[in-house]
């Protein structure tokens, strides 16, 4: 059964001595708005997600190349693997596009949650699939610093290199920063792609460990963590009260006699009681 219920969520996360999500178009610096706060794209988290649910053995339909678990390179393939789904795809007369949808959608967890637009050069079959999970921007709660540091390799890239062994690069990061994004469950599209409530648990736990084999040169081990995670559950479909009120009852602000904050525990966490809507808190994994 699909969702009978809204859902609203909200997650803390804290940066340190790491580039949460370079921008390529500035030399993949950690990204920034004109006011000088940290940003973290929607696009981005829900690649963590993804893989987080990847992890947890879930089926899924856009995988990283590195991280792919069934052999396939590109989406086409990974689409022609189910056979109902090639059959529809080559039907040059009338493709079944609800069909479509329906199978892509009980097939791969990431299609039901975020959705997914099915177009491919050669094909008859252009279907689009809204998903009910939406996820916001990550922003910082206060502008963050970005550091750079000079970086060298100490060998050639190939034989007869006539530069010298010593080339120069630069690592960019955010040496402190609190993060916060926010995201909702809508159940009138989850009736269409199936999502169900057991989804939406497998969201919450990606949720508490969206950082967890995570790791790479840009973002060491440990140095990006989830704190707090909020999850409303509402008493509707319709849901008890606007998502924009729900993820505004909870709000961070730096402690007064704190200067430069470096951690969590330097900043109230204000959680306001919204009648008929019980929070849940988590903290992260």
């Amino acid at each position: 059964m699909s969702l009978q219920n809204k859902y609203d969520f909200k997650v803390i996360f804290s940066v340190k001595n790491a580039n949460p999500n370079g921008d390529p178009l500035n030399g993949n610096r950690p990204r920034q708005d004109f006011e000088g706060y940290g940003e973290v794209s929607d696009v981005a988290i829900k690649r963590k997600i993804r893989n987080r649910l990847q992890d947890m053995g879930e089926s899924i339909f856009i995988q990283s190349s590195d991280r792919s678990a069934d052999g396939f390179t590109n989406l086409k393939d990974r689409l022609e693997s189910v056979p109902e789904l090639k059959k529809i795809l080559g039907d040059k007369k009338k493709a079944d596009v609800n069909a479509f949808a329906r199978l892509a959608c009980e097939n791969w967890l990431d299609v039901r949650a975020f959705g997914q637009v099915f177009a491919f050069s050669g094909t008859q079959v252009s279907v689009g699939v809204r998903g009910p999970v939406s996820v916001q921007l990550a922003e910082s709660i206060d502008p963050v610093e970005i550091s750079s540091m000079q970086i060298t390799k100490s060998v050639n890239s190939v034989p007869g290199d006539g530069k010298g062994s010593d080339t120069m690069g630069t690592k960019h990061f955010v040496t402190q920063g609190l993060y916060v994004f926010n995201g909702s469950i809508n159940p009138q599209l989850a009736e269409k792609t199936g999502f169900t409530d057991e989804d939406a648990e497998k969201i919450l736990d990606t949720l508490k460990s969206l950082f967890e084999n995570d790791a790479s040169s840009a973002r060491p081990e440990g140095s990006m963590a989830v704190e707090k995670v909020y999850w409303w559950k509402h008493p509707s479909k319709a849901g008890a009260y606007p998502s924009a009120k729900v993820h505004r009852s909870v709000s961070l602000a730096k402690k007064a006699e704190v200067d430069i904050p470096h951690s969590i525990e330097d900043y109230d966490i204000t959680v306001m009681d919204l009648e008929g809507l019980p929070v849940q808190e988590f903290d992260g994994m």
